[in-house]
């Protein structure tokens, strides 16, 4: 495997009002890792996924709804989502920017 140096924060583009990007920055063994780029989002599609998560907030702020439980994420906030709980994105400032590790 060739390895490249990259950089998250020189690629500032972001989705449309209401939307989101997903980047796959790494897929390796039972991990895959995705840069989020979320841009005003007002409740978001409901997840419930057979496989555990950790995000973290790198810019911007966002409101999660997990198993009916909100939490407001700022920058350095971090939560992780256990396989089998209900989540959505409830909300997320303008230029939201965060990481997820998918745990398979």
């Amino acid at each position: 495997m060739k390895e490249e140096l990259q950089n998250i924060f020189k690629n500032k583009m972001f989705p449309k009002i209401g939307d989101e990007l997903f980047d796959t920055i790494l897929e390796h063994k039972n991990i895959k890792i995705e840069l989020i780029r979320s841009n005003s989002i007002d409740h978001g599609t409901l997840y419930n996924q057979t496989h555990d998560e950790w995000v973290v907030v790198l810019e911007g702020e966002a409101v999660l709804e997990i198993d009916g439980t909100k939490h407001t994420l700022n920058v350095g906030d971090h939560l992780f989502i256990e396989a089998n709980l209900p989540h959505r994105v409830i909300k997320t400032d303008e230029r939201t920017l965060w990481l997820a590790i998918h745990i398979f």
